[in-house]
């Protein structure tokens, strides 16, 4: 019987995986792509086409196993792959939950519920057909917490190494979980107070009880540490000798946070948060506590979970991490919205808990009703948020899902691409990847080689001097949002030719965002 069971999860998930690949290439021949998805393509390109020190880039890349994991898919499409990626990874996430409740429940509903929100609620659909990282985050999140919970039943050690080994790997999928680490180091003292063998239930009275006695002090306080030191040693350890490999090989210890040429959030979250801040259009504001009341209205379930371990106060205080998680982002990261993946983190939770619990329900019928009412709730929440998120290609992916209409948001940078495909092969074209990424992105994979860039080292010698290392630049003009970000913008013709004034610079082709010149010598 579980033979049959496996073998008809097995087939759900390829199904449900065919259903995301058919919505991911065709949003990609409908033209979609969001700024995560282009930063992929172009470094991936630069690593298998490139010339220069491209092992810099492949390592140095954040988040680094998002970008690795496009690797598998660039003999098929480099455009697509990031694509092909989110879509088998989204049917792999639900395989992971599937797989985890057919082990503790022999219920069809269950099921029903699981394969409801992956079919038809717009945030999956955005993690499997986007080209994003989220669904990596998703998984890594929810074998986090699965094994915390492990431990909770168990008390054995081994599944605290288990969440110690996916806590690393969510980091180097989004680098900002780092700081859950924080909201771990309190809740792991009232873990082992409450995993001693004592008879009293209070937190309070057994932490009196363990500090009045010489052995259950002693105890408790070897306990405490060697949690500590499984749960957290790993992801301190990881963190810092990726940190040293960036001041090595890039003189920055935070370089894959902190530089546009290692990931692409650092520009790309500021220019959301400014055209955002601008805009006219009326938005429910980011405020502490009005965060965590939105996360109830997109994931209502995760009520049912908190009550469903109400009986636990450390198990409760689990649960609530991921509040203290998101209200934290918001303090830290003031000048960027709440990416929509940290509220989708919730309703993995949620399903995770009413897992463990449901079978302690005694009312089954209103149980299920309640459940049924939620996921209606949270599909409905979904599209949402969706429709009205602060962060433009949240829409844009909406938009383009529901009125199937081609998108032409990366049109311009296609173009110059286009324009840079027809060059002649010996033909030397400087730019900066930090801002032009999304037209790398589109350049065949036998210009890349005639692309100079800044992981390269003759690119400042060619910033310098562009007569000597360039037979065409690409210039950001004065209505390209980025242009401020980039050396190669207008005000650098100005310069050069105070510098060099015997260059000649002749525009060759121009759309509303980028120049290209001819450097005539």
């Amino acid at each position: 019987m579980r033979i049959s069971r496996s073998l008809y999860l097995i087939s759900l998930t390829v199904i449900l995986i065919i259903y995301y690949l058919v919505a991911a290439i065709y949003l990609n021949n409908l033209g979609y792509y969001n700024h995560e998805s282009l930063f992929y393509i172009e470094k991936t390109r630069i690593v298998f086409d490139g010339v220069g020190a491209r092992l810099k880039v492949m390592g140095l890349t954040s988040p680094m196993i998002p970008f690795m994991a496009t690797f598998f898919f660039t003999s098929i499409s480099y455009t697509l792959a990031p694509a092909l990626a989110s879509a088998i990874g989204t049917g792999m996430l639900f395989h992971v939950i599937a797989s985890t409740l057919i082990k503790r429940r022999d219920d069809d509903f269950f099921m029903y519920l699981l394969l409801a929100i992956f079919l038809f609620h717009p945030g999956i659909l955005y993690t499997a057909a986007s080209g994003k990282s989220t669904y990596l985050v998703l998984i890594f999140f929810f074998l986090f917490f699965l094994n915390l919970l492990k431990f909770y039943r168990s008390n054995t050690t081994f599944h605290v190494s288990i969440a110690s080994i996916c806590l690393v790997t969510l980091i180097f999928c989004d680098y900002k979980f780092v700081w859950l680490t924080l909201f771990f180091l309190p809740l792991v003292l009232t873990i082992t107070i409450h995993s001693l063998n004592l008879g009293e239930q209070e937190s309070i009275f057994r932490l009196f009880l363990s500090f009045n006695s010489p052995s259950l002090r002693r105890k408790l306080v070897n306990k405490t540490f060697a949690l500590y030191i499984i749960l957290f040693a790993l992801p301190l350890v990881a963190v810092l000798c990726y940190k040293l490999l960036n001041l090595t090989h890039a003189s920055d210890l935070n370089y894959f946070s902190e530089s546009p040429y290692a990931t692409w959030n650092v520009l790309i979250d500021k220019l959301s948060f400014d055209q955002q801040s601008t805009t006219n259009i009326y938005q429910i504001p980011e405020i502490s506590l009005l965060l965590s009341a939105r996360v109830l209205l997109f994931c209502p379930m995760i009520l049912i979970a908190i009550y469903l371990f109400r009986q636990s106060t450390y198990q409760i205080l689990t649960l609530l991490t991921p509040f203290a998680f998101i209200e934290f982002l918001h303090l830290k990261y003031d000048k960027v919205y709440l990416a929509y993946q940290y509220y989708l983190i919730f309703i993995v939770l949620a399903f995770l808990c009413v897992m463990f619990k449901s079978q302690t329900v005694k009312n089954q019928k209103s149980f299920r009703i309640l459940l049924v009412l939620s996921v209606i709730v949270q599909l409905y929440s979904g599209w949402y948020f969706l429709k009205t998120s602060p962060i433009a290609e949240d829409r844009n992916f909406l938009s383009v899902l529901t009125n199937r209409a081609e998108d032409h948001t990366q049109a311009d940078n296609a173009e110059v691409a286009g324009f840079i495909n027809s060059l002649p092969d010996d033909a030397h074209i400087l730019m900066d990847d930090a801002t032009a990424y999304g037209v790398v992105a589109f350049v065949e994979s036998q210009k890349i080689k005639s692309l100079t860039m800044p992981y390269q080292d003759n690119f400042l010698s060619g910033v310098e001097s562009p007569d000597k290392a360039a037979d065409y630049i690409v210039i950001a003009t004065a209505k390209n949002l980025v242009t401020g970000y980039t050396q190669l913008n207008d005000r650098y013709l100005v310069s050069i030719k105070r510098t060099l004034p015997q260059l000649i610079f002749k525009k060759v082709y121009e759309t509303e965002n980028w120049i290209v010149y001819r450097v005539v010598k």
